[in-house]
């Protein structure tokens, strides 16, 4: 019994000590998964915004390992991997992540991300992957990573991290992977790079990385890919990266890098699928070796200095673009583009790009036997002769043919009417003979089309006409004859560039012209038109450049031409005009150049605006001209006199008369303006009667009883709702605080400024209001348009409230953004110079920007508007005013703190500073500025160089992304984005003589416009 005793001891002793032990694992394992739960809801809270609701299932009533994103080991029931990538999340990652202990992979890509890596990412000792791409990181990479020692990849790309690599990232073996596109980063490449011995690709293009590239690639056996392009690296390409025969992608385009390739390079790359060298200093010839990496697929060597003959490229069957431009190859010899035929057997071969270089010889007949797939082939700036092949039809998907500045002879073949995708075509400054092909007409997706400088003959075809697409049509310099058809220039407006100079057009011009309202540059000249100019000219109001100079126009100039306040170059010599000089020329405050001369001119010259320079003014072979300044030369003008015995019964009668009608009219308005207010008022509410018809009673039921839920926006004079009628009709509804000082006096202007104005950009008034509230108060509203889109304070600082605001998107794309400011400056344009009466807004703010449902910008708020002499629109600016400052702090200009008049250039900086506010995110009024420091002058210091120090990060995320397309097309983003930034600047300059005109602005900014639509970036 007594070993029996021991025994029954001895075993539940034992299962004792199990259960113990089982009891703590399990208290440990609750322990570890309670740790990662919390975790996870702390990331949760550190999300400001989830539009998809992504992280709707991270709730009490799920295991934490169901939820979405969310992925847990079998064993132990913890967090291995976290993936949120794509969600558009908002907010900041939690420094909790780092007590996901069992965490390998973390992806965060394609989300609102901001705010620094946190540093407990270090603590992640089983980590392998951290991928997050695609967001809005600031700060440095954190040193302590080399903790991470499992890592494999690192992938930050398209953030806006700043600072050096860490030197420390060289300790772990493990990584394969770096990967650190579109940042900020500066420094060099760290040595300690050189211990990655397991590193594939390290791609880090779109920095600011300088020095040279250390030769660190030595023992890195399965090395890859090395992408450095557009950074500020110089010196040479390290010699131990030519050891790595695993290399498949270099790209080292926009540096300073110099020397010579080997010539062995197809040989020692057998795997080789990318080159970029492009844009650097690279000399000597294209190494021979090249055809022998037949699993190349883009070539980019342009914008270097490589000479001498391309080598075969026969067996490149995978290649996709070649882009060889801008250097000195060829030698002008007949054998220089053998090369082409070589890429026929390049079946997916899109871009082909050898321009301005020195080839010489024939683009053969092989060239139509390319790839179907090609969509760019550009060839211009070369020595290439005989004709254009024959078959280039065969080329459907050809989208832009660059052909100019060579010797390409023979007639234009007709075939490339078959090229309907194409946008544009520039065959300028050949030796091109016969007829313009009418099968031009099909193409129509034709944007630019330029035939400058042939021999062209025969008429413009109107088949034209169908091309409603074409913004620049170039026809100078050749023997074109006939008439300018109506049907060419009449069916569309689109047209920004129309040039038929120095051909042989007989005719009238058609008065079709006028139609074309987006017209900057026209030229006629030298030709043999006839008949007057036609008026319908000066509906062309954005022309910067007229010239009909050489023709045999007659009679005077037409009064019409003083709406083209743009205008810069005005020729009209050598033609059979007649009439005096009209005054009007003078008053156009930015012509630059006028000439006049060999004409029939008679009378006194002018002696303002233009005509005060003598070398900006041509005027000789006018023999009937006289006065001017002394510099003209002309003799003085003699006055006329007639009836020296005094004035005749029949004038002493019509001055009479005159007289009696004019004390008439005095008497009459002189009443009118001492009638009292309200008189005004009940005149407003009369003429209102033509609009909608509303009441107090209507307009109560339509907004729920003013409910704050239909509450869309408060003014500083009252508050705007969102109301529906009974017919169905949505409106906005600014109700007046008549409480307000100075309420009453806004609803007086507001009618004032909207009962006779009408523009595609300026909110439509569909009634006004003036009666009684239930309680017997006083009750005044204005009833607009609704707007769906809001206004644009919300789309550029959203607040992400509950509601149907935080449902749009985070930002504004780059195109919205040019089209919006357009769309403002045409709005003002038409206040201050197409009115019966200058009138200026006075509060110009994003607030007072609404926009409808295609995204087209309305502006608003008429509370503070005021109405100017036509002799105010541009005064000196010496003017002062007790009246204080107009509009709100930040976006008034300088001088109303100075008791200025309110006036036109007023406005011009509130546009200024609206248009920086809308490209940099940044309001006037931001914490940041302070001092002597504020938004004009952060954008103008860093202009042009560090633009994207200034802009909106989300808009340099767009101009990056991948899906911008080519380099070249990122490089245009880039300096349109300067050009509107200038802009903004030129608008918001302090004094206000050096301010740009409001019709300069909408010019500049339609001419980038174009210039991106061109290209096919903005819409």
């Amino acid at each position: 019994m007594g070993m029996n005793k021991f025994f029954s001891v001895l075993f539940f002793s034992y299962f004792c000590f199990h259960v113990l032990i089982f009891h703590s694992c399990l208290a440990l394992r609750l322990s570890g998964n309670e740790t990662d739960r919390l975790a996870l809801l702390e990331i949760k809270a550190r999300i400001t915004y989830d539009p998809v609701e992504a992280l709707t299932s991270w709730n009490e009533t799920n295991h934490f390992c169901n939820w979405r994103g969310v992925t847990c080991g079998r064993r132990h029931e913890r967090v291995t991997v976290l993936n949120l990538q794509s969600f558009n999340l908002s907010g900041s990652l939690s420094p909790h992540v780092g007590n996901l202990s069992f965490l390998r992979v973390l992806s965060l890509t394609n989300n609102n991300l901001s705010h620094k890596i946190p540093p407990e990412i270090g603590r992640l000792s089983r980590l392998q992957d951290i991928v997050w791409e695609n967001n809005s990181l600031t700060g440095e990479i954190p040193s302590n990573l080399s903790r991470c020692s499992q890592l494999t990849r690192i992938a930050f790309g398209g953030n806006f991290l700043v600072g050096r690599l860490p030197e420390e990232v060289g300790t772990l073996s493990k990584l394969r992977i770096i990967s650190i596109l579109v940042n900020k980063l500066t420094g060099s490449i760290p040595y300690s790079f050189a211990n990655l011995s397991s590193l594939e690709l390290l791609i880090a293009p779109d920095n600011d990385f300088y020095g040279s590239i250390p030769d660190i690639f030595g023992q890195m056996a399965n090395f890859k890919a090395l992408g450095l392009g557009s950074n500020r690296f110089s010196d040479v390409i390290p010699p131990s990266l030519y050891n790595l025969s695993s290399i498949s992608v270099l790209d080292v385009t926009v540096n300073r890098i110099q020397g010579t390739l080997p010539p062995n390079l197809g040989i020692i790359f057998p795997s080789l699928e990318y080159l970029g060298v492009g844009h650097n200093k690279f000399t000597g010839p294209l190494p021979i070796s090249l055809s022998n990496a037949s699993t190349l697929t883009y070539l980019w060597m342009e914008i270097n200095k490589f000479q001498g003959k391309v080598p075969s490229l026969k067996n490149l069957v995978n290649l996709e673009s070649l882009n060889i431009a801008y250097n000195n190859l060829g030698r002008g010899e007949i054998d220089d583009l053998s090369f082409v035929c070589d890429l026929t057997n390049a079946t997916r071969l899109r871009q082909l790009m050898f321009d301005t270089n020195n080839f010489g010889g024939n683009l053969t007949q092989c060239m139509a036997n390319l790839s179907s797939s090609l969509v760019f082939l550009h060839v211009e700036y070369n020595k290439i002769s005989g004709s254009i092949p024959h078959g280039i039809g065969n080329l459907a998907n050809l989208e832009s043919i660059w052909f100019a500045q060579n010797q390409f002879s023979e007639s234009i073949p007709t075939d490339v009417g078959k090229l309907w995708k194409l946008y544009e075509l520039d065959l300028g400054f050949n030796n091109l003979s016969g007829y313009i092909p009418s099968s031009f007409g099909n193409l129509s997706e034709l944007s630019i089309l330029s035939l400058a400088g042939n021999k062209l003959d025969g008429n413009i075809p109107s088949s034209l006409g169908r091309c409603q697409k074409l913004i620049t049509l170039i026809l100078a310099n050749n023997n074109l004859s006939g008439i300018i058809s109506p049907r060419v220039i009449g069916l569309s407006s689109s047209y920004v560039e129309l040039d038929f100079s120095k051909n042989q057009l007989t005719g009238f011009l058609p008065r079709e012209v006028g139609n074309l309202i987006n017209l900057e540059k026209f030229r006629v000249s030298q030709n043999m038109l006839y008949g007057e100019i036609p008026t319908s000219l000066g509906s062309c109001i954005k022309i910067e450049s007229l010239d009909l100079q050489g023709n045999f126009f007659q009679g005077t100039i037409p009064s019409s031409l003083s709406s083209l306040k743009g205008i810069k170059e005005l020729y009209l010599s050598h033609n059979n005009l007649s009439g005096s000089i009209p005054e009007f020329l003078e008053r156009l405050q930015v012509l630059q150049s006028l000439n006049l001369s060999y004409n029939n001119f008679e009378g006194m010259v002018p002696m303002k605006g233009v005509f005060r320079n003598v070398t900006a003014t041509s005027i000789e072979g006018n023999s009937k001209l006289c006065g001017g300044i002394p510099g003209f030369h002309l003799p003085k003008c003699k006055l006329q006199h007639s009836n020296k015995g005094g004035l005749s019964p029949k004038m002493k009668l019509i001055i009479s008369l005159v007289c009696g009608i004019l004390g008439v009219t005095f008497a009459l308005v002189f009443l009118y303006l001492r009638r009292p207010q309200r008189a005004k008022i009940e005149r407003t509410s009369s003429d209102s009667e033509k609009f909608l018809s509303v009441s107090y009673q209507s307009l109560l039921k339509a907004t729920d009883g003013f409910s704050s839920v239909n509450l869309i926006g408060m003014g500083s004079f009252g508050s705007v709702y969102k109301g529906v009628l009974e017919q169905g009709e949505t409106i906005a509804v600014k109700v007046l605080n008549l409480a307000r000082l100075g309420a009453y006096k806004s609803f007086i202007a507001e009618c004032e400024a909207l009962r006779n104005i009408r523009h595609r950009n300026l909110v439509k008034v569909l009634s006004a209001c003036s009666g009684f509230d239930y309680r017997g108060h006083d009750f005044k509203a204005l009833i607009y348009e609704f707007m769906v889109n809001g206004s644009l304070e919300e789309w550029l600082h959203p607040t992400h409230t509950i509601g149907e605001t935080s449902q749009r998107p985070r930002s504004l794309t780059i195109s919205q953004r040019l089209n919006i400011v357009i769309d403002v400056s045409m709005a003002l344009d038409y206040l201050h110079h197409h009115c019966e009466t200058p009138i200026v807004h006075c509060d110009l703010k994003p607030s007072n920007i609404l926009l409808n449902e295609d995204m087209v910008a309305h502006v608003g708020d008429f509370g503070l508007v005021r109405f100017l002499p036509k002799a105010a629109e541009n005064s000196s600016g010496n003017q002062s005013s007790s009246l204080g400052i107009k509009g709100t702090i930040g976006y008034a200009p300088p001088e109303y703190g100075m008791g200025h008049e309110v006036w036109t250039q007023g406005d011009v900086y509130s546009f200024g500073i609206l248009l920086l506010e809308i490209f940099t995110g940044k309001r006037p009024t931001d914490d940041m500025f302070h001092g002597t420091s504020d938004l004009y002058s952060f954008v103008k210091a860093a202009l042009p160089e560090q633009v994207e120090e200034v802009l909106d990060p989300v808009l340099v995320q767009e101009s990056n992304h991948p899906n911008a397309g080519k380099a070249r097309n990122r490089i245009l983003i880039i300096e349109s984005l300067i050009f509107v930034l200038e802009i903004g600047v030129a608008c918001s300059a302090e004094l206000p003589r050096e301010r740009l005109n409001i019709y300069d602005a909408v010019a500049h900014m339609c001419r980038i416009r174009n210039k991106l639509r061109a290209n096919g970036i903005c819409e």
